[in-house]
């Protein structure tokens, strides 16, 4: 399946000389949501994920639909002050300032192996610090799945030590 048919990419959003690849035509058209659900599924069952992570807010959407099939657990990196529970953080930088991911404390187990969802990877930044707070907990970072990956911003080279998934691939100048 062309799972780019069901990209829509918005110019100058969010500000001008930026293409947005929004997913939303992905996830309203079922057949299509569930292929690529399942593309990542089939790579969550090859690394053996027992429990899956994702970033706030599009991770969920990417994350939450594989562990349901899989019938293992998912849990959310939030930013901070959205958790209510003791958590974990790492600080990671962003374009202008800092961020922080947060995971409950008791999200992952020692030895657990671990599979991060998310919808894009840009330049990396959010995955950096979502697998440090897996590996902060004890986890085994198995995998980082993704929808899309801009090419461009080489966000790939960031996260080298880790098995990489993308469905879908662009440069900038691609439609």
């Amino acid at each position: 399946m062309d799972l780019k048919k069901y990209i829509a990419s918005v110019k100058d959003y969010p500000k001008e000389g930026i293409v947005f690849r929004d997913i939303s035509p992905l996830m309203a058209d079922g057949p299509a949501y569930q292929y690529a659900t399942q593309q990542i599924v089939d790579y969550a069952k090859k690394v053996g994920a027992e429990m899956i992570v994702g970033p706030e807010a599009r991770g969920f959407i990417v994350g939450c639909p594989v562990a349901y099939e899989l019938g293992i657990g998912f849990a959310p990196a939030r930013k901070k002050g959205k958790l209510p529970r003791e958590t974990v953080s790492v600080e990671y930088d962003l374009e202008y300032g800092t961020a922080e991911l947060h995971l409950h404390k008791d999200a992952i187990k020692p030895g657990q192996k671990v599979l991060i969802c998310d919808d894009l990877l840009a330049t990396g930044g959010t995955m950096v610090a979502a697998a440090k707070l897996v590996e902060k907990l004890g986890g085994q970072v198995v995998g980082l799945a993704f929808l899309i990956e801009l090419l461009d911003l080489k966000g790939r080279e960031k996260i080298k030590e880790y098995d990489i998934f993308t469905l879908m691939g662009y440069t900038e100048d691609e439609e």
